[in-house]
């Protein structure tokens, strides 16, 4: 995936916004103002930083050298995915699904009501 790719998938989530607030090198994805996903570049790879479960996150970082703990995040409940071609774009977007679906379950039974309600409509 290229970055106007995964922009694309990331946006396409109900109530999903794109903010810079580090900087315009820094692609920070919100639903209902809390963050899903990161994207910036490090090392020459463009990295994705998203929320994952924790036991989730120790496996993916044995199974693939390209997730690693989040960087510059909460390394227990955030991972880093470097894209170097080694993760399939269908994981990468499983993982996204993760961490948009971890964040709205924290949210207020209110907002996920409302989330649910645009995706039966979507």
């Amino acid at each position: 995936m290229n970055y106007e790719e995964l922009k694309a998938y990331l946006l396409a989530k109900p109530f999903a916004t794109l903010d810079f607030p580090f900087g315009d090198d820094v692609s920070v994805f919100k639903v209902k103002n809390k963050m899903f996903a990161l994207i910036g570049n490090r090392n020459g790879l463009m990295m994705l930083n998203l929320k994952c479960d924790p036991d989730e996150a120790a496996a993916l970082c044995d199974i693939y050298s390209a997730i690693t703990p989040g960087y510059h995040m909460d390394k227990k409940h955030w991972i880093s995915l470097y894209f170097d071609g080694s993760v399939a774009d269908s994981e990468t977007m499983r993982l996204i699904d993760n961490s948009f679906n971890l964040v709205v379950s924290k949210l207020s039974k209110k907002e996920q009501l409302s989330i649910k309600l645009l995706n039966h409509v979507t």
